[in-house]
């Protein structure tokens, strides 16, 4: 019998399926040796997966079909199961709720006994509940809506895997628009992190996403005000998008870029108090919080954390200002590398951050990228360290197979390419000296 790359394809498909499905029948126990095999078996199904859409030029519908389908069987399990009683949901849940109830999230705290009659039993174990909210206005007034319509974190969860699917949508616009493989858009369905971080945890970063994307696909169609706008959108759910500003610079009009900051001004608006600005407990995160963090926790012992998070901001600019003298609007690449370096260089690595790389990753140069959606799977131990009364910290060893995968796989390609350049000098001087 002829194994073709369809079935191949369809192979890798089918353990996903069934290594995703028993991974979320251990969402609760995040950490433990039952949740990280299987996941651990997904990423590298999901990797093979990958070489296949490489060495093929072209699928059949039918099976880029099966694909989705297939993606949204294994997220169903997901979706149907309680996250941990502390995930971040929970605070967005709560977030929404106070501002129902006319309070600020900025302002309250989660465990002021004044405010114990504003819980219901899904916030009590929320986390972190002795500082008020960090999440942007974006962020907050979409906690509102959501509850507006359910009170629940499995109306929240709903929500984002809503935007999940609208992001295989606009990507398979993007696709068909700039001529590339339709089958690209499994390099972002197939990816576990959507299992795990959008339909079982549930993460606000995937709404950030979905408008970036629309952004990037405005962009490379010169939609400018909607380019400008949904951009603006994206930065007011999570701040990492500003990095990529110069990707904008003179794609978009002047009235374009004030149209976008006067809409994020407007979402703020509600969270004024008496003059303070509305940003929470965002100076607690970066004085406080660090998880899988090894440049800045070595740059740390140099300087203040703050002039650090400056430094990370700093970086990715760089990165997307190098990438925009030299790359078209609809490269993705330009999308994803500025972002990566931005999170190198944070103070906190949560695996749901690199959620914001998967629809911009489905180049060769961007193979380290998606390596490194699969090496992060290992700091899930760190939750099983916590029951156990460890401390909140990456293992080295954990570290060096994250970054080092990473690394290797970054030194392979400049290696391929370096010996490709110098195959084609080679044969450039014998063919001028005959």
């Amino acid at each position: 019998m002829n194994i073709t790359p369809s079935h191949r394809l369809c192979g890798l498909g089918a353990i996903l399926l069934v290594s995703l499905t028993i991974c979320s029948r251990k969402l609760g126990s995040v950490g433990e040796a039952s949740f990280i095999v299987p996941l651990a078996v997904a990423g590298v199904a999901y990797l093979l997966a990958i070489r296949e859409l490489f060495s093929t030029p072209k699928f059949p519908r039918r099976v880029i079909f099966i694909g989705l389908l297939l993606a949204v069987l294994w997220q169903v399990p997901f979706l149907l199961m309680a996250p941990g009683s502390d995930d971040d949901v929970h605070r967005y849940l709560w977030d929404g709720r106070v501002q129902r109830l006319g309070y600020n999230p900025y302002i309250v705290v989660p465990s002021d006994p004044a405010l114990a009659g504003l819980h219901i039993p899904e916030t009590r174990t929320l986390n972190n509940p002795d500082v008020p909210s960090p999440y942007p206005a974006g962020a907050q007034l979409f906690f509102r809506g959501v509850t507006a319509i359910h009170e629940s974190v499995f109306a929240l969860k709903v929500a984002f895997v809503i935007c999940d699917l609208a992001i295989v949508l606009v990507l398979l616009d993007i696709l068909r628009c700039s001529g590339e493989a339709a089958h690209w858009v499994l390099a972002y369905a197939w990816n576990p992190l959507l299992a795990t971080e959008v339909a079982g945890s549930g993460h606000i970063d995937i709404l950030g996403v979905l408008l970036l994307l629309v952004s990037a696909a405005a962009l490379g169609r010169r939609w400018r005000t909607i380019a400008a706008v949904a951009f603006g959108l994206a930065i007011a759910v999570k701040l990492l998008p500003i990095v990529l500003l110069p990707l904008y610079w003179k794609r978009i009009r002047v009235r374009d870029a004030a149209l976008a900051a006067a809409m994020v001004g407007l979402l703020y608006i509600p969270f004024f108090n008496h003059g303070r600005t509305p940003i929470g407990s965002l100076g607690s995160y970066v004085q406080r919080f660090r998880f899988n963090d090894p440049v800045f926790a070595t740059l740390e012992r140099l300087a203040a954390p703050q002039l650090l998070v400056g430094l990370a901001v700093l970086v990715g600019l760089v990165t997307s200002f190098s990438l925009r003298r030299n790359t078209s609007a609809r490269s993705s690449d330009a999308f994803a590398w500025p972002m990566s370096a931005s999170l190198l260089c944070a103070p906190v690595v949560y695996p749901w951050y690199l959620l914001w790389l998967l629809p911009f990753v489905r180049s060769a140069s961007t193979a380290p990228l998606m390596i490194w959606t699969v090496s992060i799977i290992p700091t899930y131990y760190v939750w099983h360290l916590r029951t156990l009364g460890r401390p909140w910290l990456v293992p080295w060893w954990i570290m060096l197979i994250e970054y080092g995968s990473v690394a290797m796989a970054g030194a392979m390609i400049l290696f391929r390419r370096s010996a490709r350049v110098a195959v084609t000098r080679n044969a450039a001087t014998r063919d001028s000296t005959e």
